[in-house]
């Protein structure tokens, strides 16, 4: 009897094999033919009004609850790109910006209007800036920011490459035009302390920034694009640069350049020293100085607020006015009299 047992298992394997592959082929043949089951709702006038009227129930106070969010949010805006430009250079500001005897220094007084909770995020904007160019934004290599010296083909870098017959670390147009305004602010006679750690993205600073590659041959040749770097730091380390190499896709965009991790009251008074040495004025582009809280949806935007409004108030019309007509003119479930084939010739 065991023999006999231990003989039919073979049997009985081979027969949920051949089952599985009838199965497997049922349910193929039903695929390609269309006749799977599925779900065929009927969308009834009371479901269609029904589900109209949710969605503007529900997208209305949302948007509400995101556009106080954003409401709630304090942000100053400070353009200073023109209002630093001493007196006799206003007519030539070209000139201004690259002649480096002449002092950058600018000093501005800003008012609070409202109570700003700490952390008050620090950023720079920039009007009419295109870091989404082609040229630009190949310009780069990513290799070498990960491994230095140790990675040699940098042509995509051109005309940033090389200098002096020598590699520049980071090379590229972006890693050149970087960034160098600086700011400082002070409360009465006290510093505000601008805390510059942590403003890149961790994944960035961890993965595409060797902590092993330091600058080389930086800003050495006879064209300055923008700020320096300090070739004792590794790139992971240098958190400006990074900010600055995630090209922004549009022309107006804010960068993130620091925080301040004190509270300040409505109604103070703080100023601001900067030093305007970034050139904008050679293609008509501005800079401005933005401090701004947040809240827990972000920084100030009213977009997503307005948006939910605005289409949950567009379902709820759209759900009275199909209420209005289906009140005024009931049709029958399943009434067919309107189709197409349905239609009796006109007689001639």
């Amino acid at each position: 009897m065991e023999m006999d047992g231990r003989g039919s298992r073979p049997a009985e394997i081979e027969t949920d094999s051949v089952s599985l592959q009838q199965g497997r082929s049922k349910f193929l043949y039903q695929f390609t033919q269309k006749n799977l089951p599925a779900c065929k709702p009927v969308l009834s006038p009371a479901w269609v009004i029904s589900i109209f009227f949710v969605v503007g129930v529900i997208f209305i106070p949302v948007g509400i609850v995101s556009l106080h969010a954003s409401q709630s949010v304090v942000e100053i805006v400070y353009r200073y790109d023109a209002e630093c430009v001493p007196e006799p250079f206003r007519i030539n500001k070209l000139a201004y910006i690259k002649d480096d005897s002449i002092p950058k220094n600018c000093s501005k007084s800003l008012k609070i209007p409202k109570h700003m909770k700490a952390p008050i995020y620090v950023y720079y904007q920039l009007d009419n800036y295109y870091q989404n160019h082609r040229r630009y934004v190949k310009s780069r290599n990513d290799h070498q920011l990960l491994h230095g010296l140790n990675y040699h083909d940098t042509s995509s870098c051109a005309p940033e490459d090389v200098n002096h017959g020598l590699p520049i670390v980071p090379c590229g147009l972006i890693a050149w035009s970087l960034f160098n305004d600086t700011y400082s602010f002070f409360r009465g006679i006290d510093e505000l302390k601008v805390n510059r750690k942590n403003i890149a993205w961790k994944s960035d600073r961890d993965h595409k920034f060797g902590k092993q590659v330091y600058p080389f041959n930086f800003q050495n040749g006879t064209l300055i694009g923008g700020a320096n770097l300090d070739p004792n730091i590794p790139l992971s380390d240098q958190e400006d640069l990074i900010v600055w190499m995630r090209t922004s896709a549009l022309p107006t965009f804010r960068k993130l350049y620091g925080r301040i991790e004190e509270d300040l009251d409505a109604d103070d008074t703080i100023s601001v020293e900067l030093l305007n040495n970034y050139n904008t004025y050679s293609f008509s582009g501005s800079k401005k100085l933005v401090l701004s809280t947040s809240s827990w949806l972000g920084g100030h935007n009213n977009f997503l607020g307005l948006a939910y409004i605005s289409i949950g108030a567009s379902f709820l019309f759209i759900a009275l006015v199909f209420l209005l007509l289906h009140v005024n003119n009931p049709r029958p479930y399943g009434d067919t009299t309107n189709l197409s084939w349905n239609w009796k010739p006109m007689s001639g």
